[in-house]
């Protein structure tokens, strides 16, 4: 038998030691909220850094960016030597239509992000941009690097 303490000649228990202690109950979530709270701050800090393209010169211009999207944009590259890429994946001219047509189909977004390497001919660039005009894709954003000249120090 254990000893018991009493709160002065109350009667009442305070603290009884040997008799058997019931298990804890309650769940403890502050472990559970700290690890979210990192993982939150990681995704928030690694997401700008996942955006899907391959290495290309592009050209410099002194335009603003578009408005950013909920979802991954969709981007198609021209490289200088007439190669053409869908995201990361190396696709045929013959096969670009079908293939765009079909990754449009489980987007919400229509809108084509077109990167030309700034060594391509533009005249193939704008021939893309008219097939997949022609295919129906008109919502269509030239991506270029910011930094470049504006309409003032080309005119002199």
């Amino acid at each position: 038998m254990g000893i018991r303490l009493t709160n002065g000649g109350t009667g009442e228990r305070r603290r009884t030691y040997g008799a058997p202690r019931r298990p804890m109950s309650e769940i403890n979530v502050t472990p559970f909220v700290d690890v979210v709270l990192v993982l939150l701050v990681i995704f928030i800090v690694a997401a700008p850094l996942l955006t899907v393209g391959v290495p290309i010169e592009l050209p410099k211009t002194a335009a603003t960016p578009l408005a950013s999207e909920s979802e991954e944009p969709l981007t198609l590259t021209v490289f200088a030597d007439g190669r053409v890429a869908i995201q990361t994946t190396e696709v045929p001219l013959e096969e670009l239509g079908s293939r765009l047509r079909s990754i449009m189909a489980e987007r919400a977004s229509p809108r084509i992000y077109l990167r030309g390497d700034r060594e391509a001919k533009y005249e193939f660039v704008m021939q893309v941009m008219g097939a997949l005009n022609k295919d129906g894709f008109r919502d269509i954003g030239l991506v270029t690097d910011g930094g470049g000249p504006d309409l003032d120090s080309i005119a002199n």
